[in-house]
């Protein structure tokens, strides 16, 4: 394991603590965002500063995207890390969440990701990913889904928090793509839903209005399990580009399909995560 990986293993892993050990607690609970319908609460702030107090003793020349704090550092690499995904579920007490970290930075082609880990602090499910290296769970070697048929697929979504202002693209995209899978599931944890599809829990995923702390660890974990994630366009994936799919090669297609086509009769234009 390399000491990136092994860095953000063992901070995912004080950060869950921290989750666990405040979900049964009085919680403070804010409101953020346009529209006041994204929650944080004081679970997330106390993760998020103990992961970037972390990130700061280890990497002092790292730069950092986090959710709650933004923007800090400068440096070659830059981690991306959501100290509580699934927050709503977590206010609310539904146990499904998680802390999700990765790392991008210089590859033989450029600039990539390098390392991700998406914990599940209840089920003690920690999911990793190394550039090249494979995707695991606990040690475990992943494999993404053979599904290649929509009819056959339990495919994943999930709704964007500006849903009530803007829900016809959402919403139209999750009717068509109902009709036609197997079954759809909506979790509330973008990072543990595609965590699940490089398990092979899922055979798809599909979203719009992500962040890059949402889906970096993700991404790097289907790619090394061997699935593809892509912008919902189907142009390369990027995590700063907030609209995207994910499955295994031989779902790819079909569902790449019914997005496009769908995109393409909506009008649907690219955004970056920063964008409204």
């Amino acid at each position: 394991m390399s000491e990136l990986l092994d860095a953000a293993v063992h901070i995912a892993r004080r950060a869950g603590k921290v989750l666990v050990d405040k979900l049964n607690e009085a919680r403070t609970v804010d409101f953020k965002g346009e529209g006041r319908v994204n929650l944080v609460t004081d679970a997330d702030t106390a993760s998020e500063a103990l992961i970037l107090s972390e990130l700061r003793a280890r990497f002092p020349d790292h730069a950092v995207l986090a959710e709650e704090s933004g923007e800090s550092g400068h440096g070659t690499h830059v981690w991306f890390v959501d100290p509580l995904d699934g927050t709503t579920n977590y206010a609310h007490g539904v146990p499904h969440f998680c802390v999700t970290l990765a790392v991008e930075g210089p590859t033989d082609g450029g600039v990539g990701l390098l390392a991700g880990v998406v914990f599940d602090p209840l089920r003690d499910e920690c999911f990793t990913a190394e550039r090249g290296q494979g995707a695991f769970l606990n040690g475990r070697r992943l494999e993404v889904s053979a599904v290649s048929s929509l009819g056959r697929a339990l495919l994943c979504t999930g709704f964007p928090y500006d849903l009530h202002q803007a829900p016809e693209g959402p919403l139209g995209l999750f009717a068509r793509i109902a009709q036609r899978a197997q079954g759809m599931r909506r979790m509330g944890s973008a990072a543990l839903d595609l965590a699940f599809v490089a398990a092979g829990r899922f055979d798809g995923f599909f979203e719009f209005g992500l962040k890059p702390w949402d889906t970096a660890a993700g991404a790097l974990l289907i790619q090394e399990a061997g699935g593809v994630m892509r912008r919902i366009d189907g142009a390369p994936y990027d995590p700063r580009w907030g609209d995207v799919l994910a499955a295994g090669p031989a779902l790819l297609g079909p569902l790449s399909a019914e997005c496009g086509a769908f995109l393409h009769s909506f009008g649907w234009k690219p955004r970056r995560y920063d964008e409204r």
